[in-house]
């Protein structure tokens, strides 16, 4: 399809604002809807881009409208669609910038919706399924015309699945992600947790084959068939082959969403935002404005790349759970999760759960990233507050020992190691230093012995007869050992608040 063919279609009512013929004859690829300044991370070659203009306002200089139509030059955009909804009709100095940079212009009238032209671009490329020559495919004509039909309605995925293999007889199908979580299945498939979805993917004795090449290592889509396989190998991949077109229908309006996300955590990180667009910002995301509880997670990693990876486990992860959640980055590359906070709230639980199998799919075997969860916040003011919250579990849960949870509920901060676990290292290093002083002093023998008797005193809670007896020594030299630790930290070892400081100052060693 064509950007000239767009204005073929009577249905749409799009109007030429500038652009030549031999750019009208540029070839589509896709279609992204955006209002991003600067969204060509977001966009393929060739890809038409749909945007309201929330971004453009009168009073803006010229010179940020040339940089939206030069991001899209840059990344190879077929064309613009401006709607006029917005602004009553297509800005003059968009008209300009679009004509310098030679992206072509179409107007969509506030009559017709982004959706309307998203879905007469794809049903124009999946009508091409029915339209090859029988002898090219394995799937009988009336099926891909069958197939095609649904397509053209925006099926669900399971509807999609069902109807690929009914004329199989609907054998039992999965289809499952890398992380196993069941996109859809057939009305014969039995229900699997992730669990045994993740094993199955492994297992020789069924049928296992990868539907398309898009998705991230978390989320790519397999088709599984328990059973050996008596499908035809072509019909399989044919049948791969449309739910891989369904896929990329379903990666573009995942990076719409994740659009939406990003914008809602911008917000999230403004000290006073306002409450309208707080409201807006998480109503785009699909979750309940003002009023409603939420937790805010945050997932971060030590890769130079980690926000990308962290904000694809997140999604994958929240996929498990619930559909009603929003995965953006913020500024320093981390992933920020917001998730209405219900009644029956089983977050940290249920990440902690699923996490193992996201690190399973991990690229190279690395670990996956940490997650902090925030304790439920009563209303979007205290959204800022359980951002903090998260971050904090997040640093908490990068801390701890090999093999602990790599998800931390800030409520699981229940003790003061856990506490501690989440203060940066530098800091920790400092109070250390300053609290124990010269028993930090490795070159001394004397000081890396009361060193280890303050560590065994306070572990058996300052008593002077179970410490003699498990450093095998006197009580009074255990008297006279303390008597040193307090003159060379200044802290009086019969006070409570002392102690802790001293216990403190051990576990942030």
């Amino acid at each position: 399809m064509h950007v000239g063919h767009l204005l073929q279609l009577d249905s749409l009512r799009l109007a030429l604002v500038w652009g030549d013929e031999g750019l009208l004859g540029h070839e589509i690829s896709g279609v992204t809807a955006t209002d991003l300044e600067d969204p060509t991370r977001f966009l393929q070659p060739g890809e038409i881009v749909l945007s309201g203009l929330v971004w453009w306002n009168q009073e803006d200089s010229r010179a940020r409208t040339d940089r939206f139509v030069a991001a899209l030059r840059s990344a190879g955009a077929a064309a613009l669609l401006a709607g006029e909804e917005t602004h009553g009709t297509v800005p003059a100095d968009l008209v300009a910038a679009c004509e310098a940079h030679r992206i072509p212009l179409l107007a969509v009238p506030s009559r017709t919706t982004f959706r309307a032209v998203t879905e007469a671009v794809y049903l124009r490329q999946w009508g091409d399924l029915s339209r090859r020559p029988t002898l090219h495919h394995a799937l009988p004509e009336n099926v891909r015309n069958d197939l095609s039909r649904v397509l053209e309605r925006g099926p669900t995925a399971a509807e999609l699945l069902d109807r690929a293999f009914a004329h199989l007889g609907t054998p039992p199908c999965h289809l499952l992600t890398g992380s196993g979580r069941t996109v859809a299945r057939t009305a014969s498939a039995p229900e699997l947790t992730a669990h045994q979805a993740a094993s199955s993917l492994h297992d020789t004795t069924g049928t296992t084959l990868r539907a398309g090449t898009g998705g991230t290592p978390y989320d790519a889509w397999h088709l599984y068939l328990p059973a050996p396989a008596e499908t035809p190998p072509r019909v399989l991949h044919e049948i791969a082959e449309v739910m891989a077109q369904y896929r990329d229908h379903h990666d573009r309006r995942q990076r719409a969403r994740r659009e939406a996300a990003d914008a809602l955590v911008r917000l999230i990180g403004t000290p006073a935002p306002d409450a309208s667009a707080m409201d807006g910002a998480l109503r785009a995301c699909g979750l309940p404005a003002r009023d409603a509880r939420y937790r805010v997670l945050v997932a971060s990693t030590d890769e130079a790349d980690g926000g990308a990876t962290a904000a694809d486990a997140l999604t994958e992860a929240l996929s498990h759970l619930t559909s009603a959640f929003a995965v953006g980055t913020g500024p320093g590359g981390e992933a920020i999760g917001v998730v209405e906070a219900t009644a029956d709230d089983g977050t940290t639980g249920g990440l902690a759960e699923i996490w193992p199998l996201l690190a399973a799919c991990h690229p190279q075997g690395d670990p996956a990233p940490r997650v902090g969860v925030s304790a439920p916040v009563p209303h979007a003011d205290a959204l800022r507050r359980a951002l903090d919250q998260a971050r904090y579990a997040s640093a908490a849960a990068g801390s701890g020992a090999e093999g602990r949870t790599r998800v931390t509920g800030v409520e699981e901060l229940s003790t003061v190691e856990a506490l501690l676990a989440g203060v940066p290292a530098d800091v920790k290093a400092v109070y250390t230093t300053k609290t124990l002083g010269p028993l930090l002093d490795g070159a001394s023998a004397s000081h890396r012995v009361l060193l280890e008797t303050l560590e065994v005193f306070l572990g058996l809670n300052c008593s002077w007869a179970r410490t003699a007896e498990t450093l095998n020594l006197h009580v009074n030299t255990v008297h006279y050992r303390i008597q040193r630790i307090e003159a060379l930290t200044g802290r009086d070892l019969s006070r409570l608040d002392h102690k802790l400081d001293l216990r403190a100052a051990l576990l942030c060693r």
